[in-house]
């Protein structure tokens, strides 16, 4: 996934990434968040593909497992849905920081 607006990782006034209590991380290949959620975005774009190509397999006979084809559907619902529930957590903890009287 690209990153059109290019608000992810934009150069800022902080360089590099730094622990929560401020300093430099100790592993400097440690992935940060941003990584690991495009990672995670695509695989469950991915999931959701799969199920689609499925469905539309059943659908012109070219699959005849229908438990396979919901067991697809589940995990790319599932999947959707624990997304959701990140993104939710993300704009929560930014609403509270929001708040914050400085």
């Amino acid at each position: 996934m690209t990153d059109p607006l290019g608000l992810i990782g934009a150069s800022g006034g902080a360089s590099g990434r730094l622990t929560p209590s401020g300093g430099v991380p100790t592993d400097p290949n440690a992935p940060n968040f941003k990584d690991v959620l495009l990672k995670n975005i695509n695989e469950i774009n991915k999931l959701q593909q799969d199920a689609a190509q499925a469905i539309n397999d059943l659908s012109t006979g070219k699959r005849n497992d229908i438990e396979g084809v919901m067991l697809a559907q589940g995990k790319a619902d599932l999947a959707f849905k624990m997304l959701q529930g990140v993104r939710n957590q993300v704009l929560r903890a930014y609403e509270d920081i929001q708040q914050m009287r400085v």
